[in-house]
């Protein structure tokens, strides 16, 4: 009898349109090793919760929609920060491809075991990749964290052949201008297999959480970014 591996989930969205291609079953799993500036799900960011399941049971819930999602869509994993359970996400990966299924990973290029990052890309369609800052300071000081996990993850991901969508939260008085846009183009050259790059307005929906959870909301004072300016800078990256 196979025993399937068990991992911890946060939620799962039936009918999602924004991450990746078509309708998507949106797999939300729990936990994340960064501590973004901007983060509105901090109810993520520990690895353990009380939605704990297999991997078949994961998977047998997707295929109860894939009527919607087996054409043109399929099924994204996020989270929190999917790598960091990467053995766990390789088996599902593995049974969504054995089920024929576009596979998705919605990633900041952390948290995971060198040892399966290889194997999870050869099973990943699609990977989303998160940019956080261009530069060792501003990933620093955006996330908590060093950048080195993230530039090996983009060596590994330049090898492979995996479509690639290139995402980053916009923050006013942060990285809202000119200047930072045409750094980050330059930036993001050296990354492959590029299809789509978007940029993401900060809004501020996450401070009730923080709130509730007694942690303290680092951007407090920061006004949601217009979304008018945002789509300009995102014209300007695609140029």
């Amino acid at each position: 009898m196979n025993k399937f591996k068990s991992g911890y989930i946060h939620s799962i969205e039936t009918m999602g349109l924004v991450d990746g291609p078509g309708i998507r079953v949106v797999v939300f799993m729990q936990g994340c090793p960064l501590r973004c500036l901007f983060c509105h799900n901090p109810e993520t960011w520990n690895k353990k919760s009380n939605n704990k399941m297999t991997s078949k049971e994961i998977v047998d819930e997707v295929r109860k929609y894939r009527p919607y999602i087996e054409k043109d869509g399929g099924v994204t994993f996020s989270g929190g920060e999917p790598l960091l359970q990467t053995e766990y996400l390789l088996e599902m990966l593995k049974m969504c491809k054995d089920a024929g299924l576009h596979t998705c990973i919605d990633t900041s290029g952390t948290g995971y075991n060198k040892e399966y990052l290889d194997e999870v890309l050869k099973y990943t369609d699609l990977v989303i990749l998160d940019i956080k800052a261009i530069d060792d300071i501003g990933y620093k000081e955006m996330t908590g964290k060093e950048m080195i996990e993230f530039n090996y993850f983009v060596e590994i991901l330049n090898k492979s052949n995996n479509k690639v969508w290139i995402r980053q939260v916009i923050i006013p008085n942060i990285n809202d201008n000119e200047e930072y846009i045409l750094k980050l183009k330059k930036y993001i050259k050296k990354i492959k297999n590029i299809e789509k790059k978007e940029l993401l307005p900060y809004h501020s929906m996450g401070i009730e959480k923080y709130k509730k959870l007694k942690l303290k909301y680092r951007l407090i004072d920061t006004l949601d970014m217009d979304k008018e300016k945002c789509k300009k800078l995102e014209e300007l990256l695609n140029k």
